[in-house]
């Protein structure tokens, strides 16, 4: 199971980013741990100057603006 933070102070791309991750994550069958973190301290231990932001296992994957949906699909690899 991958654990997918999703990074923002809860804007509409935060949102927009966070549903696009599940609904990827659900049509190639991968199970993940999502979580939407909206604490700016944990937010720039990161790195993250620009929101949303994606960190799948610790690794940040994604920063600043709503991730393309193909762009999402390839951190979750061929369907299952």
């Amino acid at each position: 199971m991958k654990n997918v933070k999703v990074l923002g102070p809860g804007c509409r791309n935060c949102q927009a980013t966070l549903t696009l991750v599940g609904e990827v994550a659900r049509a190639k069958g991968i199970e993940i741990q999502l979580e939407k973190v909206d604490q700016m301290a944990e937010i720039v231990r990161y790195g993250i100057l620009s929101t949303p932001g994606v960190v799948i296992d610790g690794e940040v994957v994604h920063a600043g603006g709503i991730p393309d949906r193909k762009k999402v699909e390839s951190w979750f690899g061929p369907a299952a």
